[in-house]
């Protein structure tokens, strides 16, 4: 897919997830022990062969800068292409995403590529996209909607859209209320001319009728040809806390965890050399992730453990998400809890939260 740009467009809403989102983007939380949720988008364009990529993102965004540097883990550091970042703009993507674009055509105008692939990052699944992009070019599209189709919309992907499909065209889109077990889940990824994107963009600003590109094109669907390409692998849709609880939980599921790691290529991420997790005589680890450089006295059981993290003697965590940096005080029992980094669980603290409404414990901010 060398003709093609990838657009990560970061207009997901936070709303449902501010516990994790007060301090950072939602694609730079932590995911999975040592990921973050862009990881995943990133790297299945880069193992598609698109090597022009730009994130637009919303302006407080140090710590996804700090996590994407000059892109060398996705073999995005190069002179010519590359990674480039835009956190500039007088409006957040997720209200309006026109206006970020337009202010910042030269980056369309003057790239070489003929093709946008637009998605965002809290999508996380492993996809081919070397198969949309040949859907899309043999159907004669302008544009192409990658989908799945879901047996669990009741439980999940609240909010996201639903393509109504005929003969793959699409020819209406509504939003899952959660009223129905099977769905046709958008996944807000779209392909498409280089040209057509920025006609887009114009008839946007022109009319003043869409602030967002995809209510542009939704709204013109008797307008342009717009086919559906249909993803068959593992998705989830971060949107919400629940929603991100269990996709650390599904990672525990082996057949997952290789679908989602390896199967259409790996998902690369931020190296960071630090010695591997010392687990002591008195540590007991069972279905659980964890990252290096931590250090396990007590009982880890079905867990997703980020770097840095230490559990003392006598503590009992289950069903828990730990991220960097955090102590868990000796005898401390934790279920269905989440930690941000930084966090400090106290001596024969109790929590209990559940699977649906975990608990978590935010970091100390100083203001």
């Amino acid at each position: 897919m060398k003709n093609y740009v990838g657009i990560i467009n970061l207009d997901e809403k936070e709303d449902q997830i501010r516990e994790l989102t007060i301090t950072r983007p939602l694609a730079s939380v932590p995911l999975g022990g040592r990921y973050r949720i862009i990881d995943f988008i990133l790297s299945n364009m880069t193992n598609a062969g698109i090597d022009n990529i730009g994130i637009f993102a919303k302006s407080a965004s140090r710590s996804l800068m700090d996590h994407l540097s000059n892109g060398r883990p996705w073999d995005l550091h190069r002179k010519k292409d590359g990674l480039r970042f835009f956190n500039f703009g007088q409006t957040a993507p997720v209200d309006d995403d026109v206006h970020v674009f337009a202010d910042n055509l030269d980056f369309f105008k003057y790239c070489k590529q003929e093709y946008i692939l637009l998605a965002p990052s809290y999508m996380i699944c492993n996809i081919d996209f070397v198969k949309a992009e040949e859907y899309h070019e043999q159907s004669g599209a302008d544009v192409t909607i990658i989908y799945k189709k879901v047996n669990n919309a009741n439980d999940h992907f609240y909010g996201c859209d639903l393509l109504n499909i005929e003969d793959e065209r699409v020819v209406s889109v509504g939003k899952n209320i959660g009223n129905n077990k099977e769905a046709t889940i958008g996944m807000e990824m779209f392909l498409m001319k280089k040209d057509l994107f920025v006609g887009l963009i114009y008839e946007c600003i022109k009319t003043g009728k869409w602030s967002k590109i995809k209510q542009c094109i939704y709204a013109n669907l008797s307008n342009y040809k717009v086919r559906a390409f249909e993803f068959d692998g593992y998705l989830s849709c971060v949107n919400s806390l629940a929603s991100y609880y269990m996709a650390n939980m599904d990672l525990l599921n082996t057949r997952i965890n290789n679908e989602l790691f390896f199967d259409n290529g790996p998902i690369y991420t931020k190296t960071k050399d630090e010695a591997p997790t010392k687990y002591t005589e008195d540590s007991n680890v069972v279905n659980s992730i964890v990252a290096n450089g931590c250090y396990i006295e007590g009982t880890v059981e079905n867990c997703i453990i980020s770097r840095r993290v230490k559990v003392n003697k006598g503590a009992v965590l289950k069903n828990c998400i730990i991220l960097q940096n955090t102590v868990i005080g000796p005898d401390a029992k934790l279920t269905h809890v989440i930690t941000d980094k930084c966090s400090y669980i106290s001596k024969g603290e109790n929590l209990m939260g559940s699977k649906n409404y975990p608990i978590v414990i935010e970091k100390q901010r100083i203001f």
